[in-house]
């Protein structure tokens, strides 16, 4: 797999500043509204306020605006893949600290990632690429709500809501991307699971729920980076 340098440097540059800016973009989530008869809880500010988050957030953003740089190249498709970078790494703050995924997030990003990638694909003259974007973002959005559907314990609405971002993106980029960005998800979050409990030795580790947004993401990445390559390594072309 080759890397582009200028594009990894692209990546970093802008990435990297951007990620500094998420305990602001967390402090600025709404609370949640707690039901009636329950007082209010903060759950974001105190995330927002965890010391050192800026530059730690700063340097994962930088590490995947490099990765994904590195490994789209200079392509018009960086504008809504590096854009998408601040705002996962927030998110995924939030759901390792709280096991939450806000909606009021979540929502707005799909948007602005459905108008960046329409200005992407005219802009490079792709429209299929567009075309490819909304599709994967509807197969895979409808596959996690059935899997919440079937069985609830096991994933929040959250996770299928966050979903349809994750399936847009890498829609974007091709089947191959999304294929191995969907299934690096659950591969990796599943061999942490195992790994915890044989660690404790304890098969009630099994049962304790983990937050699948940061893997969601984070296999996202994996298939922006290595979709191509593996895809073409498993296929035999």
């Amino acid at each position: 797999m080759s890397v582009d340098l200028a594009g990894a440097v692209l990546g970093a540059a802008l990435c990297g500043p951007a990620g500094a800016g998420v305990p602001r973009l967390i402090a600025r989530i709404p609370e949640p509204v707690p039901p009636d008869g329950e007082e209010p809880v903060e759950r974001y500010a105190p995330v927002a306020a965890l010391p050192g988050l800026w530059w730690r957030a700063a340097l994962v953003a930088a590490v995947a605006g490099a990765l994904i740089g590195g490994a789209v190249g200079l392509d018009w498709a960086l504008l809504l893949l590096l854009t998408v970078v601040p705002v996962s790494v927030a998110l995924a703050v939030v759901d390792l600290h709280t096991h939450l995924l806000p909606t009021k997030v979540i929502w707005p990003t799909l948007g602005g990632t459905v108008v960046l990638a329409a200005v992407a694909a005219l802009a490079d003259g792709d429209p299929g690429a567009f075309l490819s974007a909304v599709v994967g973002g509807v197969v895979v959005f409808a596959v996690f709500h059935a899997l919440w559907w079937v069985h609830p314990a096991g994933m929040g609405y959250g996770d299928v809501r966050l979903s349809a971002v994750v399936g847009f993106v890498l829609g974007y980029l091709g089947w191959a991307a999304l294929l191995i960005g969907v299934y690096g998800a659950f591969l990796v979050f599943s061999l942490l699971g195992v790994a915890r409990a044989l660690v404790r030795r304890d098969r009630s580790a099994l049962r304790t729920p983990l937050p699948f947004g940061p893997f969601l993401l984070g296999g996202g990445l994996l298939g922006i980076v290595l979709g191509s390559a593996t895809w073409g390594y498993l296929v035999g072309t």
